[in-house]
């Protein structure tokens, strides 16, 4: 088995600072002794190609060199459908691929649950660190069923407010950067549609066909960087942290969302939390899905959890 990591490099990340920093940071790790083999993305989709390449010949030590987008088509790239899983849905040991990062995107939501405290040390020091010293650890993984396949993440998948803040921020303020964040929550908090998403978790008998503000399904805590959005979220219980808030009004929201930064937000009166493995969506159709920090428009047909699926060096 290959023991070189292979660093995917997206040099846009960053609004292009990526391509200026990572440099210095590889040949930080190249001086502790740390194997490497680099390859850079010119488009959207590339990683998960190059990985899922990568991992046919051999390779199962990858870095994440980027921002969220950048570790989310790497992980669309280690699960290939040949991949035998034991009866409890663990993956054998040879198979399973380890990731590491160095977060040089605008994004790391998904290292937040793993920051010591120091916010420098939060990002790209952190991990430095952890690749230097070769700390790993198992991390779970969600699998997202869809009427045209399946999709797989490590931080969450949400639906309703917040895709829709972030589907109209892609798709038209995205150039604005912190302040296209702003407009689109602004706008969206206009029109605030609270709307029913049918799903059925495990052990339910019916359909919840409640109109709610939002749903996600969590596998760690934080999203948006430092939004605390399912404050229960372990990454490696072998479980979903399943949020939902339910049709609260405008004044409602505004007056409570920094409760959303401190995780305070799931004891308001209509939010719930539940830990499952599985859930079946029963939707109309297609819906705007935020996933790890991308937005995708999908049929969605089932979510499970994939336990102990990959080792990630943070």
């Amino acid at each position: 088995m290959n023991e070189t990591f292979l660093a995917i490099i997206n040099p846009a990340a960053g609004g292009g600072r990526c391509g200026e920093r990572v440099g210095a940071a590889l040949d930080r790790l190249r001086a502790a002794g740390i194997k490497l083999d680099t390859v850079e993305t010119s488009a959207a989709g590339d990683a998960t190609r190059i990985a899922r390449e990568a991992y046919g010949r051999g390779y199962r030590k990858f870095l994440a060199v980027g921002g969220d987008g950048t570790s989310y088509e790497i992980v669309n790239g280690l699960f290939p459908d040949s991949l035998v899983r034991a009866e409890s849905g663990r993956m054998a040991d040879e198979v399973v691929a380890t990731l590491g990062f160095l977060p040089l995107g605008t994004g790391n939501s998904f290292l937040r649950d793993f920051a010591s405290g120091d916010s420098d040390k939060s990002g790209l020091e952190q991990a430095l660190q952890a690749l230097e010293s070769r700390r790993s650890r198992v991390c779970d993984v969600l699998r997202l069923t869809h009427k045209d396949g399946a999709i797989y993440c490590t931080n969450l998948l949400s639906v309703g407010f917040t895709a829709d803040v972030a589907a109209l921020r892609h798709r038209r303020f995205q150039r604005l950067g912190q302040f296209g964040y702003l407009l689109s929550i602004f706008l969206c908090l206009a029109r605030l549609d609270r709307r029913p998403f049918p799903l059925r978790l495990e052990g339910q008998q019916e359909f919840d066909s409640r109109r709610c503000l939002f749903l996600t399904f969590n596998n760690s805590k934080f999203t948006g960087g430092t939004m605390m959005i399912a404050p229960d979220a372990v990454t490696d219980d072998g479980l979903i942290e399943y949020v939902r808030w339910g049709p609260i009004g405008r004044l409602g929201l505004i007056g409570n969302l920094a409760t959303l930064y401190d995780g305070t937000h799931t004891r308001h009166p209509l939010a719930e939390r539940h830990a499952v493995r599985r859930v079946e969506f029963q939707l109309e159709g297609p819906v705007d899905v935020m996933v790890d920090g991308e937005v995708l428009t999908l049929d969605c047909q089932t979510l499970e959890v994939l336990p102990a699926a990959l080792r990630v060096v943070v």
